[in-house]
C-alpha cells in the first residue's frame, strides 16, 4: 500500500494539492453544469418502462378469494388493457399485537421474507410472477422500509433497530399506532434491510419495488441501497414520496401535486391555468429524466378521501384522461377500470364489485397510444408538454411531440359548451381522433366546439 512507501506529510501534500485541483476543476465549470450534475442521477430506468403504465394491486380486495392465485386468472385482461408494470400491496404477514380492524393493515409488516398467508404462498408468489413475465409484464412489491409491526420478528432479534424514547418505549410515527419506527441510525439495520429486499429479487425475480412514504428514510440509505440491489439485472424503484431529490436514488416520484390539483379544479378553487403552471414549474424543479406517476386516486384517496365520482362529480373521466397524456406515468388503482363507485374498506374484506364500464375502453385506447406513439412516453423519453392558447380560460391544451409523433389535446374543464378557435404552427399539420377516428386538419385556423366536460385527443 502507499502508506508504507511515503512519509505521513508527503501524503497530507498530495491530498491537499489534489483537494486544490479538485476546487479548481469544479470552479471553472459553469454554474449550469453544476447544476446538472447535482441534478443528475447516477444510474438509468430498465429500457422496457419507458413507454410503461403501472397498475396497483390490491391483492386482498381484487377477488372474492383474495389469493395471488385468484388475481393470477386476470393478467390477461389487465395485459390487454396494456398494463406493463403490476405494483402488488405488502405481500408480506400483517402484525398482530395493535393491529388496526379485523385483518390488519398491509403496512404493517411483522416478517420481511415471509408471504402473507391469506394470499397463498411463496410458491404461488413465484407463480404470479412467472406469469406475469410470460406476459410480457414486470412486478414491483411494496417495500415499508420505515417502520414494523409491533411484533416484527426483529423486536425479539434486534430491538436496537428501532426508534425509543425517552423511557426506552418503542415509537408509532405520527397516529399509526400499529407500527413502530426504525432508526436508520443504526447502519447494521442497513444491511438488514438490504439483505430482505435483495431476498425478493434473487428468490422471486421480481423488477422493483414501491417504497413507502420513502421520504421518511435517509436518502443516503436509498442511493447506498440501489446499486446492490441491481448487481444481477436493472430494477425499477418508485418512490412514495414527491420531493425533486429522490431521484438521485429512484426513477419515479408520485405527483401528488397534479393529484391536488384535480381536487381544487373540482371544488372550483384552481383553474386550468394552475395545470399549465404546475408542468411548466416541473421542468425547472425535477430532473428532466425524472418519471413522475400521474393519479387520480390510490389505495389511500380511495379508502380514505373518497371514490373518484365523490371528489371529482363532473370532472372524473376528464382526470382520468388527463393522467394518460400528461408528462409522466399514468397510474390505475384495482377497480378503476370497472368504474370504481365504492370506498374500499383498508383493514376489512371488501372485494370490488366487478362489472362493465366505458373505462376499460378508455384505458385500452389510451395506453395502447401511449405504447406506439413515443410523444407519450415518460421523462425525457416523451415529448415535452408545450401550452397552446386557445383564448378560452376554461380549457386546458397542450402539444407533446417527439420527433415525427405528436397528440394534441384539449378538455373543457367546465359546464359549458365552448367554441375555440386556434390558430398557432405548434399544432399545424393533420391529425386523427384517438376516439372517433375522425382527421382534422390545421394548417389553417380552426374552429372547434367543444361540450361540456370533454376532450379531444388528437394524434399523427
Amino acid at each position: 500500500m502507499m502508506g508504507s512507501k511515503l512519509s505521513r506529510k508527503k501524503i497530507i501534500l498530495i491530498d491537499f494539492l489534489f483537494l486544490i485541483i479538485t476546487i479548481h476543476f469544479v470552479s471553472c465549470q459553469p454554474q449550469d453544469e453544476i447544476n446538472n450534475l447535482n441534478n443528475a442521477t447516477s444510474f438509468e430506468p430498465p429500457e422496457w418502462s419507458n413507454n410503461a403504465t403501472i397498475y396497483e394491486v390490491n391483492v386482498r380486495q381484487f377477488t372474492q378469494e383474495g389469493t395471488f392465485n385468484a388475481f393470477a386468472s386476470h393478467l390477461p385482461k389487465l395485459k390487454e388493457m396494456g398494463i406493463d408494470i403490476l405494483w402488488l400491496m405488502p405481500i408480506h404477514p400483517i402484525g398482530l399485537k395493535n393491529r388496526k380492524g379485523t385483518l390488519g393493515s398491509y403496512y404493517s409488516v411483522k416478517d420481511y421474507t415471509d408471504i402473507n398467508p391469506e394470499f397463498g404462498t411463496l410458491d404461488d408468489f413465484k407463480n404470479l410472477v412467472k406469469d406475469a413475465h410470460e406476459l410480457g409484464m414486470y412486478v414491483i412489491i411494496d417495500w415499508v422500509a420505515n417502520h414494523t409491526s409491533w411484533d416484527n420478528v426483529w423486536t425479539e432479534k434486534h430491538p436496537e433497530f428501532f426508534t425509543r424514547d425517552s423511557k426506552g418505549n418503542y415509537v408509532s410515527p405520527y397516529d399509526w399506532t400499529d407500527v413502530i419506527d426504525l432508526n436508520y441510525d443504526n447502519k447494521e439495520l442497513w444491511n438488514y434491510m438490504r439483505d430482505a429486499m435483495k431476498y425478493w429479487v434473487d428468490e422471486c425475480d421480481i423488477d422493483g419495488f414501491r417504497c413507502d412514504v420513502a421520504a421518511m428514510v435517509p436518502l443516503e440509505f436509498w442511493k447506498w441501497l440501489r446499486p446492490q440491489l441491481e448487481s444481477n439485472k436493472k430494477l425499477f424503484m418508485l418512490a412514495e414520496a414527491h420531493e425533486p431529490e429522490l431521484h438521485k436514488a429512484f426513477d419515479m416520484t408520485y405527483n401528488w401535486q397534479l393529484k391536488d390539483l384535480f381536487v381544487d379544479i373540482a371544488k372550483g378553487t384552481k383553474s386550468p391555468d394552475d395545470l399549465y403552471r404546475h408542468f411548466e414549474e416541473e421542468k425547472s424543479v425535477y430532473p428532466k429524466d425524472a418519471f413522475r406517476m400521474v393519479f387520480t386516486t390510490n389505495h389511500d384517496e380511495n379508502s380514505w378521501q373518497g371514490t373518484d365520482i365523490e371528489r371529482f362529480g363532473d370532472f372524473a373521466e376528464q382526470f382520468a384522461v388527463i393522467s394518460c397524456v400528461v408528462s409522466g406515468m399514468p397510474l390505475v388503482y384495482s377497480g378503476m377500470e370497472s368504474g370504481l363507485n365504492k370506498r374500499l374498506k383498508f383493514f376489512e374484506k371488501d372485494p370490488i364489485l366487478w362489472k362493465e364500464s366505458k373505462y376499460r375502453g378508455l384505458y385500452t385506447k389510451l395506453f395502447s397510444l401511449k405504447k406506439h406513439n413515443p410523444a407519450l412516453w415518460n421523462g425525457s423519453f416523451g415529448g415535452e408538454m408545450n401550452y397552446v392558447d386557445t383564448g378560452i380560460k376554461q380549457v386546458f391544451s397542450f402539444v407533446r411531440q417527439k420527433d415525427d409523433n405528436k397528440i394534441f389535446a384539449l378538455f373543457n374543464l367546465s359546464k359549458n359548451s365552448t367554441t375555440v378557435s386556434i390558430d398557432n404552427p405548434l399544432i399545424d399539420g393533420e391529425y386523427k381522433s384517438l376516439f372517433s377516428e375522425e382527421i382534422y386538419n390545421f394548417n389553417s385556423k380552426k374552429s372547434l366546439t367543444l361540450e361540456p366536460y370533454s376532450y379531444l385527443i388528437l394524434f399523427r
